[in-house]
């Protein structure tokens, strides 16, 4: 499995303060990003703060040689006793040294007025600055021995105000609104972790549209798409979307799906204008996909002598892809992740229109499970094929279709139908007018999977797909 920075344990959320499970990276009840708490600081001590003691001077002008502390106030009418002594009771010295202007007698006695000090050259009294982080400045220990204050509260005007213009080419805090993000993604200034690029996706290119989200509980985004359209040799379009999904169990599962997702796409639209048949452009498509994967694992000689389990954890992923090409829907995959047909009339039949590579398939298929029992069980969702060096063999899927009637073309990872698997769940998941708005269609499924938990990645592409009225019959056929 994927292996994440480990986080002290909190005793509860900081978003909504209830207990997380222990290992969690987001709170399961808010999704709260517990990697991004940042640790607990060390102790510093406290100083006190304290009156300075009256000069020499001061005492003996004044003929008093110590401190006479009044006696205690009787109790007043709120049965609340008195203080002890009031500061105007006792002399003293401000904060620049100096004895105090006046000094006042307790209980009523005859107000008398302190020597003049003599006089101090400098700025007047007013004019002199109180500090208590004198440690800022240089040779400032030496004086106070006080402690620096701590970092400048960011939501002051003055912090706000140095921060307003970041450098060129600078990002500004999500968490503060301040701070400048350094190259590795957290804040300079109070360290919380910036969301990446990844953690969510949206793209829309004419009639398709894609989303992709980290979910609530994985630390990154692993999964990755393409989505694109390209013209065949006749001028007709053909649209194109690729879904791919990172195995976590292996290294670099991000790179694996970005590298599959890239090279699938960039084939597809090399074949399909050249005017390969589309389901012979998606089998070669998958096979470059394979190829860029496997490129992966190459590591220079010296690697692998202080990595030697990288070589056997080569990184991999599924993919899945669908293409819409004159009157076909030509779909492919390798892996569990799936492509559903969603009539645009909801009261004709839904399908699946992908068998998937993983333990449980293999289960029903052979008989000795129904689907219900194999996909209860906790091997589900082990898969049985993937892109990547350590496959057993490269086997690609293709199926090619051609639609009676127009409707919504489904391609997703795991991380959505695990929330919406059957064919009936995922209709009744995709809102009325995906067929219209792909973009929003595709942002409410990502929606539907985290509002039910998000445990993985959430990647959906949706692809209207039309047919012409006159069009009659359909035809399937898979490989």
């Amino acid at each position: 499995m994927s292996q994440s920075h480990q986080q002290p344990a909190l005793p509860k959320c900081p978003g909504c303060e209830e207990p997380p499970a222990a290992g969690d990276l987001f709170c399961g009840a808010c999704g709260y990003d517990l990697s991004a708490v940042p640790a607990r600081p060390g102790d510093r001590p406290t100083m006190a703060i304290t009156v300075p003691p009256a000069a020499p001077e001061a005492s003996a002008a004044s003929g008093v040689e110590a401190v006479r502390w009044p006696a205690a106030a009787e109790i007043d009418s709120s049965d609340v006793p008195a203080p002890v002594h009031r500061p105007s009771d006792l002399p003293g010295t401000d904060s620049g040294g100096r004895p105090l202007a006046e000094q006042e007698q307790v209980q009523g006695q005859v107000r008398e007025q302190a020597p003049e000090p003599e006089p101090v050259v400098g700025p007047e009294p007013s004019a002199v600055p109180v500090r208590h982080d004198d440690r800022a400045e240089p040779g400032g220990a030496e004086h106070s021995g006080d402690f620096a204050l701590a970092a400048p509260d960011p939501r002051t005007a003055e912090h706000a105000a140095a921060a307003a213009a970041p450098a060129a080419g600078g990002k500004l805090c999500v968490a503060c609104r301040s701070g400048r993000v350094d190259p590795d993604g957290y804040c300079e200034n109070c360290g919380h972790a910036q969301p990446r690029e990844r953690d969510h996706m949206e793209q829309e290119l004419g009639s398709v549209a894609a989303v992709s989200d980290r979910g609530l509980r994985h630390h990154r985004n692993e999964d990755s798409f393409a989505v694109s359209s390209t013209a065949l040799p006749d001028g007709s379009p053909a649209v194109v979307a690729i879904v791919c999904d990172g195995v976590s169990s292996a290294s670099r599962p991000d790179e694996a799906s970005a590298a599959a997702a890239n090279a699938a796409n960039e084939s597809l639209l090399e074949s399909l204008a050249r005017g390969t048949h589309p389901q012979q452009a998606m089998h070669e498509a998958i096979v470059a996909a394979s190829e860029a994967v496997n490129a992966l694992a190459q590591e220079p000689a010296g690697a692998m002598e202080h990595d030697a389990h990288r070589h056997q954890n080569a990184p991999a992923c599924t993919l899945v892809g669908a293409v819409m090409a004159g009157e076909l829907l030509i779909v492919g995959w390798v892996g569990d992740s799936r492509v559903y047909w969603v009539p645009e009339d909801r009261t004709q039949p839904t399908a699946r229109l992908t068998e998937d590579d993983s333990w449980a398939a293999q289960m029903v298929a052979a008989g000795l499970m129904n689907e219900a029992e194999a996909y209860a069980d906790e091997r589900a969702h082990a898969i049985t094929g993937w892109l990547g060096a350590d496959a057993y063999e490269l086997e690609p899927h293709t199926a090619a279709f051609k639609p009676d009637r127009p409707g919504l073309v489904v391609v997703c990872t795991d991380g959505l139908w695990n929330y919406a698997e059957s064919a009936e769940e995922m209709a009744a998941a995709v809102p009325a007018d995906a067929q219209e708005n792909p973009l929003r269609g595709a942002q409410v499924l990502v929606g539907h999977a985290l509002d039910g938990g998000g445990h993985d990645n959430v990647t959906v592409a949706l692809l209207p797909f039309a047919v012409r009225p006159q069009g009659a019959g359909s035809a399937c056929e898979t490989v």
